[in-house]
């Protein structure tokens, strides 16, 4: 069948199909046609995504701006034979990938996951006959059985069906399973609604079927979903882009002072290629090659932290993607809710009893009264007939329950207060059932009991009040007339608004077995269900509001199952009702053409419901491109695409699906919501370190260019050596850099909206910062430089030894200067920190050894100053210090 009807085949008949497929359902197909469908088609398997190469991975690390700049003023230190120098930015290059290879190596394995489904068996019709093959060997018109428990192997037309349900939630997100029947649905349905077809991945939970194949491997709604995952790009990540933009700032700027302090060299008559190596020293000291290291680490830091809080992070720029975020847009079942559906209340006569469920117990309340089940005869004969007429079962011993979600629930209830279902059929026999039937929407079960026969039954609250003539009243049976008949069907509306599922419960005596089941009956009254709201879900929302992040419910489910449970969860804003938008409205969507109207209103929409994936793929796309930083929550294989997309996907770990979580950016391990928002206050702090520890380097590498750029303007000799800066900037910059990157934040990150995506790391008050704290470090320095010269008659070999002291001192004092503004000045974060302690230690004890040790003073060309340069230095670095505390304390905060 071309695309067009392979789309179609669900409004169509079963003769249409059957014929279009040339197969006959009661024969299936001959062993001919199924060797050439077979070769026409290919396997009945997801094609296979190429894996990531290491070697790819690998090559990510080198993409960024500042990587090349380094690599470039390593190459030009190697061409003037500066060897050690070329050595150490690469020893540099090669730190910085290895970290980030390493922790970026678990890379998705989507296609991987999503061929797992597939490797079961099925039984099909062939040639009259009756046969179990493996699903691989499927082909289109092939004839497939189906039976209560099997997962559903490729894309079928229903031909026949016997109470058969399906759970799609795998692809719809849809909590409770589908009846399914074989007549034709209109066109343009959502797969949710397409009643005659069952998909590939699915899995029947009740009844059996019959079904035509109409789509095997990639042309199956679960092979379309696997390409959407390997089309979808994921965006760069925010820090990925604001660095990029930094590493060109920092090309150009290079750039310009290099020329202009070597243009300015040759007209003073400098020799042309000791101007060119002092360009060189520029390069180096403009370059803060400690950056890609000391980010690279802070975020991996940052994984380790959130693995401890059960957020597991799959590549490290997501870890500060979680601080940026604007939007979440969640899935329901599994993700706000438990996906376990839950007896909440009994709808009985002139009483409304509300259930609770604690530790293993349920308890019934009557207008907030405690009330025992079995002294109302109301009670007890919903329980009795939850338990009598139902399909399911609890599993013993490591027999897991089976059957539908619903009769589940009224199998656990009826347990728990004594009523369960073996207990029941020792005392009335089951004698026949008849199944439940699309056009009667009930079933019903015919126990012995008494010498008599008691039928049970239930079915869609509509379908049996409408066949029943009396109802059970706290006085014994009652006349149901019509005025009674729309009071009941009212209270089922209200029930249905409040989010929950309903199912209407009746009864009948008779002496005749084979009684009519569905006439007579007298109604005892609705079950309501309800798939329980997580217990941290409401708090998390609460506290995302706080801190300006919106949440949007994304689901299968219908529209007023959906808004209810987004009322429960505090979704929406205060102050205009909750606004949802159905899937069948955004037929025909594009995120790339959608203006105006429709526009503001998908993003000011809190639920969108009857989504299918590829709207939720496009939904993510339109956020996208109004300026949001999208987080996506999902544990269904419909979720993979939209996961991958958003700029950090969120899948559960212990419901969530391996497709979902191998396209994730982030996995739950307890699926807990409340994990999201540790997370994201755990990204917020990280960038605000991030853009600390940058200013901080930032500020000690413009001083370093200055006193360069300075010495050489005023005729000066060089204070300092393209080798002594590296050392400056891989060893003692590095440490404190790092210490600030490990710094736990302030608790009042999450009470502040979330930052402009657009903003820049350093914007120009941090411009102003670096100038500030770079001019203070260069004052303090060029003067000590000076004062050795001229004041303590040092040769020159020595006064550089000065500079080089008074210059590593003044930046290890400076970290204390990028404290947050309005601190106090002893006691801030900063001061806080363990760890800064701990970096200016050891930073100490390294530029002693740089001054001391023979080997490396030599290397570096630092003869010992002697006493009087010692303290000369030693004073001078404090001056940045002390400037820079009565600027921070002046300035207002940022």
């Amino acid at each position: 069948m071309n695309d067009e009807n392979q789309n179609a085949v669900y409004a169509q008949s079963v003769i249409s199909v059957a014929k279009a497929l040339d197969v006959d359902p009661e024969r299936g197909l001959d062993a001919r046609a199924v060797a050439l469908r077979h070769d026409r088609h290919g396997p009945n398997q997801l094609r296979a995504h190429a894996r990531q190469s290491p070697f790819l991975i690998l090559a990510h690390q080198a993409e960024g701006v500042i990587v090349w700049l380094l690599a470039f003023a390593a190459g030009l230190s190697f061409y003037f034979r500066d060897v050690a120098e070329g050595i150490a930015i690469v020893v540099v290059l090669l730190i910085n990938a290895a970290i980030g290879f390493f922790t970026e190596l678990r890379a998705a394995r989507s296609m991987e996951a999503l061929l797992d489904i597939a490797s079961v068996s099925t039984r099909v019709r062939r040639d009259g006959q009756d046969l179990r093959i493996d699903a691989q060997d499927l082909v289109p018109g092939d004839i497939v059985l189906l039976e209560a428990g099997e997962v559903v192997t490729a894309d079928l037309r229903l031909a026949e069906a016997s109470r058969l349900e399906c759970d799609e939630s795998v692809l719809t997100g849809e909590s409770a399973p589908v009846a399914k029947q074989t007549d034709p649905v209109p066109p343009g349905a959502v797969i949710g609604d397409r009643a005659s077809m069952v998909y590939k991945g699915t899995a029947i939970t009740q009844g059996s079927g019959v079904g035509i194949v109409t789509g095997t491997g990639m042309a199956t709604e679960l092979g379309r979903i696997s390409h959407l995952v390997q089309t979808a790009h994921a965006a760069s990540s925010p820090l990925e882009k604001r660095l990029d933009r930094l590493g060109h700032r920092l090309v150009w700027l290079t750039l310009a002072l290099a020329t202009l302090v070597i243009g300015a060299g040759i007209l003073r008559g400098h020799d042309m290629f000791t101007m060119v190596q002092t360009g060189v020293a520029l390069a180096v000291a403009a370059v803060p090659e400690g950056l890609p290291v000391v980010a690279t680490l802070s975020l991996a830091r940052g994984m380790w932290r959130m693995a401890a809080r059960n957020a597991i992070i799959s590549s490290l720029s997501s870890v500060e993607t979680l601080g940026a975020t604007t939007v979440i847009l969640t899935d329901k079942t599994g993700t706000l809710t438990e996906n376990r559906m839950t007896v909440a209340r009994y709808l009985v006569a002139a009483a409304d009893v509300d259930l609770t469920h604690q530790e293993g117990a349920v308890q019934f309340e009557i207008d907030g009264q405690r009330t025992d089940p079995m002294q109302d005869a109301r009670l007890s004969q919903m329980l009795r007939i939850g338990a009598l007429c139902n399909s399911a079962t609890l599993g013993h011993g490591r027999a897991a329950p089976s059957g539908d979600p619903m009769e589940l629930a009224l199998l656990r209830v009826a347990q728990r207060t004594g009523l369960g279902c073996d207990h029941m059929l020792q005392k009335c026999t089951k004698v026949t059932e008849h199944a439940f039937a699309q056009d009667a929407k009930m079933m019903a079960s015919v126990h012995r009991i008494d010498g008599g026969y008691q039928f049970a039954v239930k079915g869609a609250p509509e379908a049996v009040i409408d066949a029943c003539t009396h109802v059970l009243g706290p006085d014994g049976p009652q006349e149901l007339d019509p005025a009674a008949r729309a009071r009941w069907l009212d209270r089922a509306a209200d029930a249905a608004a409040d989010g929950l599922r309903l199912l209407a419960m009746a009864m009948k005596p008779s002496d005749r077995e084979d009684a009519a089941p569905y006439e007579g009956l007298t109604l005892v009254g609705l079950v309501c269900f309800h798939d329980p709201l997580r217990e941290d879900v409401a708090a998390a929302i609460a506290a995302a509001r706080t801190a300006g992040v919106r949440v949007v419910m994304m689901t299968g489910d219908h529209a007023k199952t959906a808004a209810a449970i987004a009322k429960q969860a505090g979704l929406g804003t205060k102050g205009r009702p909750l606004a949802v938008i159905e899937g069948q409205e955004l037929t025909g969507f594009d995120p790339d053409t959608t203006d105006g109207a429709l526009r503001d209103r998908i993003l000011a929409a809190d639920v969108f419901a009857r989504v299918d994936p590829v709207i939720k793929l496009k939904l993510a796309t339109l956020y996208q491109a109004n300026g949001h930083i999208v987080a996506m929550t999902g544990d269904g294989v419909n979720d993979a695409p939209a996961l991958k997309k958003a700029d950090i996907g969120i899948a559960m770990g212990q419901r969530g699906t391996e497709v979902a979580r191998e396209a994730a950016h982030m996995v739950l391990r307890d699926d807990a919501f409340g994990t999201i928002i540790a997370a994201m206050h755990q990204g917020r702090v990280i960038f605000d370190n991030i853009r600390k520890f940058v200013v901080y380097l930032m500020s000690c590498n413009v001083s370093e260019v200055l006193i360069v750029g300075l010495a050489v303007g005023t005729g000066l000799p060089m204070p300092l050596l393209p080798l002594q800066i590296l050392f400056l900037n891989l060893v003692t910059d590095v440490f404190p850099a790092f210490a600030l990157g490990l710094g736990a934040g302030d608790d009042t990150v999450m009470h502040h909206p979330p930052r402009n995506p657009a903003e820049d790391i350093v914007d120009r008050s941090r411009w102003t910062d670096i100038g500030v704290l770079g001019g203070a470090i260069t004052l303090a320095t060029l003067s000590a430089f000076w004062l050795a010269l001229h004041w303590l008659k040092l040769d020159v070999g020595r006064s550089v030894t000065v500079a080089f002291l008074t210059l590593a001192l003044a930046q290890l004092w400076n970290v204390f200067n990028v404290r947050v503004p309005g601190g106090r000045v002893f006691v801030n974060d900063v001061t806080r920190n363990p760890w800064i302690w701990g970096a200016i230690t050891l930073c100490i004890g390294l530029i002693a050894a740089a001054l001391w040790v023979p080997g490396l003073s030599s290397v570096l060309q630092l003869p010992d100053p002697g006493g009087a340069g010692l303290l000369l230095a030693t004073s001078a670095s404090f001056i940045p210090l002390v400037m820079g505390q009565i600027y921070v304390s002046l300035r207002p905060a940022h």
